[in-house]
């Protein structure tokens, strides 16, 4: 009897030794993914202040929450199930898929910056694809319906580059790593995000302070978040062109057409010789401007395409008015 009681605490012993190990490596593999996704991460915290831009400062956090939970549903939900299935049984699907995702971050940078440029032909487009919300509600509603789509994108993009990471891992632990990875990121994503929209009510409370130096701050921070925020809608805006011009290009090599990324890297490399210095900041600057005004052409393509042939026919289909 003891003897029994002894090798079954023998196997429970071993068991958790093994759940530990499984669970350091997920772990590491975790933060690993983690830190390959953090260009996209970056990304993604770059281009959601801007759907809050507008509405009502009162809005503004419940917004960023009902986005964030929008993200989880997309990383856990829809693209973790989807991303160990499409590996499993068909992994040559992923990347023309990825590839679509990649031609509608082109769009919606291109869209920007052609509303930057053309304000008024921008404005009309836009009425075109998604008509102008009547109040305020709809409004809130069309600007997270518009953020989970785009962040359906990149996290599709994070969720993929973290499949890649883990592809010779179980099952399980890719699973497990997935899901951390989907969890940690939109945490710290929308973490950040938050603290960026509510920045300038904080400057307002540093404000009333009675200590000089805070209350000056708190000036400075009022004065200038609606500056850093446009700042920051122009990085969101070169982040989409970016990663969506280097999903087309990273997705035509993994097809077999590697022309446009060793155009990009000799492009790079000749920038770099030009400049003598700093060669790896300089070959980076120039890949991504590079794969930016890929994105700029496949962006202006598509909004030909929507403006010229499919809302045509939605209006000749729907029988909307021209």
């Amino acid at each position: 009897m003891a003897t029994g009681l002894i090798a079954l605490l023998d196997d429970v012993a071993a068991i958790a030794k093994l759940a530990a190990a499984s669970l350091d490596d997920v772990a590491a593999q975790t933060a690993k993914a983690g830190a390959k996704a953090a260009g996209v991460v970056i990304d993604d915290a770059a281009v959601t202040p801007r759907y809050v831009v507008g509405l009502s400062p009162a809005r503004e956090l419940p917004i960023i929450g009902r986005i964030a939970l929008g993200s989880l549903k997309n990383k856990l939900v829809f693209l973790l199930p989807a991303g160990l299935l499409l590996s499993y049984f068909a992994p040559f699907v992923i990347t023309p898929l990825l590839m679509l995702g990649g031609v509608y971050l082109c769009y919606e940078g291109a869209e920007k910056l052609y509303e930057a440029l053309f304000p008024h032909a921008a404005h009309e487009h836009e009425h075109d694809q998604s008509p102008q919300a009547a109040d305020a509600v709809s409004l809130e509603n069309q600007k997270v319906s518009g953020a989970i789509r785009t962040d359906f994108i990149l996290s599709a993009e994070i969720m993929a580059l973290t499949l890649a990471n883990v592809s010779t891992s179980n099952f399980y632990t890719q699973a497990a790593v997935l899901a951390a990875v989907g969890i940690l990121i939109t945490l710290a994503v929308y973490g950040v995000v938050g603290l960026i929209v509510k920045a300038d009510d904080a400057g307002l409370l540093l404000a009333k302070s009675s200590v000089a130096p805070v209350r000056a701050f708190g000036r400075g921070l009022v004065a200038g978040m609606p500056v850093f925020l446009k700042i920051l809608a122009a990085v969101g805006t070169a982040a989409m062109l970016w990663v969506g011009g280097s999903i087309l290009v990273h997705g035509l090599a993994q097809l077999g057409y590697h022309a446009p990324e060793h155009l990009i890297h000799d492009i790079a490399v000749n920038a770099s010789a030009l400049m003598g210095f700093a060669h790896g900041v300089v070959e980076w600057l120039a890949t991504s401007a590079t794969q930016a005004v890929i994105a700029i052409v496949v962006g202006a393509i598509t909004i030909l395409f929507l403006s010229f042939v499919v809302t045509p026919l939605r209006r000749q289909v729907g029988g909307a008015p021209h």
